[in-house]
C-alpha cells in the first residue's frame, strides 16, 4: 500500500462526519474539489471505496464505516496534540452535531443554545429533535442530551441543569366531578393524559414515597408526544396529566391547575450533556459544555 497523506486522512474524517462535501471543505476552509480530490486519491491509495455518492447524497461504505471508526478518534488525538504543543487552545468552530429531545429546547435550552451560537459563530449548531434513545456514535452525534437516568453508563455525562420532578395535575373542575382521591393508585379510573415514547409504549406515571414505589397507567382519554399538547388537554380539562413541573407550574401557582399527591414526586436527575469521551473531545464541544455549565441551566420538563 503507497504511503499515506494526513491531510488527505483529515479530510476523510471531515467529510464522514459530516456526510456532506461542501460542509467539509467549509469546516476545514478549503474548497470542495480540493477535498474531493484527497478522498478520491486516498481510496486509490486504499484500494476500496469508502462513500457511495450521488448527486444529492454521500454515505459511508461498509468499509468506510469501519475505516472511520478506527480513525476518527485517532486523528482528533493527533488535532488534540498539536494544540496542546502550540499551547494555545484551538479555536471553537465546524459543525457541532447534538441530539436533544423536544422538551429541553422547550423548557430553556434553546436560548442558551441561540447565546452560544452568537459567542461562537464559527461553530454551525446542527440540532436534530429527537426523543428516541439512540447511540450518539453509532448515527454521528457529537453529543446529546438526555434525562440523567437515561444516559448510558459508558457516555460522559455532564449535568446541564437542576433537578426534576413530576406534576400530576388537573383542573378544579374536573376534579369536583372525581372528589374521591385519596391514593395515587386512585388515578388508574380516571381519565388520563398520557405521554407515547418514540417506540409507541406509553409513559407509566411512577410514584414514590417512604420507600414504597409503583407505576400505574390511567384509562387513556388524551395520548400525545410532546409535553406542551398534553399541558394543553390538562389546561382544557380533559383528565388527569403526569408532568415534568416547568410545563404547568405557573398554571398551579394561578389556580388554573390543582397539584395532586405531589410528596409522592420526588426530584431525579435533571438534563445531561453526554459524549463518548473526554479524549476525542472537539473544542466547540468543549466550548458548548463549558457555557451550559456556566450559566445554561435547563429547567423541568415532561416525562420521559
Amino acid at each position: 500500500m503507497k504511503r499515506l497523506d494526513l491531510s488527505d486522512l483529515d479530510h476523510f474524517v471531515a467529510v464522514a462526519r459530516t456526510l456532506s462535501f461542501r460542509r467539509a471543505a467549509r469546516d476545514l476552509a478549503v474548497s470542495p474539489s480540493a477535498v474531493s480530490h484527497a478522498v478520491s486519491g486516498l481510496e486509490a491509495r486504499l484500494g476500496v471505496r469508502l462513500f457511495n455518492r450521488t448527486t444529492r447524497s454521500v454515505a459511508l461504505t461498509e468499509a468506510g464505516r469501519r475505516f472511520f471508526d478506527r480513525l476518527g478518534p485517532a486523528v482528533e488525538e493527533i488535532r488534540a496534540a498539536c494544540a496542546e504543543v502550540a499551547d494555545e487552545p484551538a479555536r471553537p468552530a465546524g459543525r457541532l452535531r447534538l441530539s436533544i429531545p423536544r422538551s429541553a429546547l422547550a423548557l430553556g435550552l434553546g436560548p442558551r443554545l441561540a447565546d452560544f451560537g452568537r459567542l461562537h459563530p464559527d461553530v454551525e449548531l446542527d440540532v436534530v429533535v429527537d426523543e428516541r434513545r439512540l447511540d450518539v456514535v453509532a448515527e454521528g452525534f457529537d453529543a446529546g442530551i438526555r434525562i440523567g437516568e437515561l444516559v448510558d453508563r459508558d457516555m460522559i455525562a455532564i449535568p446541564i441543569g437542576p433537578p426534576l420532578r413530576l406534576a400530576v395535575v388537573a383542573t378544579p373542575g374536573f376534579l369536583a366531578e372525581h372528589p374521591r382521591l385519596r391514593d395515587p393508585r386512585d388515578l388508574e379510573a380516571l381519565p388520563g393524559l398520557l405521554r407515547r415514547f418514540a417506540d409507541g409504549a406509553l409513559y407509566r406515571w411512577e410514584f414514590e414515597r417512604d420507600g414504597a414505589a409503583f407505576t400505574l397507567l390511567p384509562r387513556p382519554r388524551f395520548v400525545a408526544d410532546d409535553g406542551g399538547a398534553l399541558a394543553d388537554a390538562a389546561r382544557a380539562g380533559l383528565g388527569v396529566a403526569c408532568l415534568l413541573e416547568g410545563y404547568v407550574a405557573e398554571d398551579v401557582v394561578a389556580g388554573r391547575l390543582v397539584r395532586l399527591f405531589e410528596a409522592w414526586t420526588p426530584p431525579f436527575p435533571g438534563f445531561h450533556l453526554h459524549h463518548p469521551s473526554r479524549r476525542q473531545m472537539r473544542p466547540a464541544l468543549a466550548a458548548l459544555i463549558t457555557h451550559l455549565r456556566r450559566g445554561g441551566r435547563v429547567s423541568s420538563a415532561d416525562p420521559r
